[in-house]
């Protein structure tokens, strides 16, 4: 079904195989393809989606009358936006969750990943996915919408502080994954 503009929806078990290939893009992009261990079936255990009807109807995420999407749980802790072209074609997609600031006592979003295709940059679809979640940010009285960008993606950093963004200098990012991961779960034992 044709429309005369871009349509940002909760993305379905539909959109799986277009959501993998768009988190594949982005890891080549971000020169981290070997890294990916993503798969159609991990993405359909961890991602908490909309029923299946939104996928053929096309309906915009403002739209009140969308069904619920499944809920979040620890096992299911991510959602999923996708930006469908005028055609139908999956375009973009903001991956994220819920989050939660203790000094404004608020829940909030944290992006994970927001990914345009490079064929279809340029057309306002970055700020239109970041746009839908701020609103959801707004709707459930949360207290930021936040995320981390390469500090060599210049391109990405200045689109993001053009739309208001502020980078966090003072912050610096941590993670323990892998086998520090797994060290660490068992340090105590």
């Amino acid at each position: 079904m044709a429309s005369n503009g871009p349509t940002v929806r909760q993305a379905c078990r539909e959109d799986v195989p277009a959501i993998l290939e768009l988190v594949r893009e982005l890891a080549d992009y971000e020169h981290e393809l070997d890294s990916v261990e993503a798969t159609e079936a991990k993405l359909l255990e961890t991602i908490a989606f909309a029923p299946s009807d939104p996928c053929s109807t096309a309906s915009s995420t403002n739209d009140s009358t969308l069904p619920q999407t499944e809920p979040t749980s620890p096992s299911k802790p991510a959602r999923c936006l996708v930006l469908t072209t005028p055609t139908g074609t999956v375009a973009g997609m903001a991956l994220y969750f819920y989050n939660y600031s203790t000094w404004r006592a608020r829940p909030g979003i944290y992006l994970e990943d927001l990914y345009v295709k490079q064929s279809e940059r340029k057309n306002g679809y970055g700020k239109r996915l970041l746009v839908e979640l701020a609103k959801e940010v707004v709707a459930m009285q949360g207290g930021r919408l936040e995320w981390v960008v390469l500090k060599w993606n210049e391109p990405s950093i200045q689109f993001y502080e053009s739309i208001g963004a502020k980078m966090m200098s003072e912050w610096v990012g941590m993670r323990v994954d892998g086998e520090a991961l797994k060290k660490l779960a068992t340090m105590l034992d």
